[in-house]
């Protein structure tokens, strides 16, 4: 598969199953990442791999935050949150660790650990395997930032779910540039 396919043709895959990538896959994943744009050579993130028992120990606690956040909530909002990281044999917390610099302010940093997760999940595309980038309430709740070991410095950028797809990845909609692209001056 080329670059530009998989520029052109990469989707998220909700549906995944086992089994996860390998430890050469994921080698490969992460070498990719690390190839990201970094102002500065900050290298401003990190990944924590989560898989096996590891996913059940996350789905408490993303129950114990939706509980903290709303004390009222149904047992099945807690069922669902415990069950979120079953839904892929492997999950990778992109985390963007910001770094006091006179040069690269704060939010670039953050842009920059997302580039790494977005060349990561070019690359388990462009290898055959399903991927979805999910963020959502849980990326910046206290209860999972302290259970996940974030510091003051850092943010969740997003809990990449990687497997094998379940389904045949569904094709890209076409999308006009023209659309998003305009020339200036006007």
């Amino acid at each position: 598969m080329d670059a530009l396919d998989v520029l052109l043709n990469r989707v998220s895959v909700a549906r995944l199953t086992e089994p996860a990538p390998t430890a050469e896959q994921l080698e490969t994943l992460f070498a990719a990442a690390l190839r990201a744009p970094d102002h500065k050579q900050l290298r401003p993130w990190r990944f924590l791999t989560i898989q096996g028992e590891g996913r059940q120990a996350l789905g408490e606690l993303f129950s114990r935050a939706v509980l903290a956040q709303r004390p009222e909530s149904p047992p099945e909002a807690l069922a669902k949150a415990r069950n979120m990281p079953m839904r892929a044999p492997l999950l990778v917390v992109a985390v963007a660790c910001i770094q006091e610099h006179p040069k690269v302010p704060a939010q670039e940093q953050i842009l920059a650990a997302g580039c790494a997760a977005h060349a990561l999940e070019l690359a388990a595309y462009a290898m055959g395997l399903g991927a979805i980038w999910r963020s959502g309430d849980l990326t910046h709740d206290p209860v999972v930032r302290e259970g996940l070991g974030i510091g003051a410095h850092e943010e969740i950028v997003g809990f990449i779910y990687l497997g094998t797809p379940d389904v045949t990845p569904r094709k890209p909609v076409a999308l006009e540039t023209k659309q998003f692209v305009k020339t200036w001056p006007v």
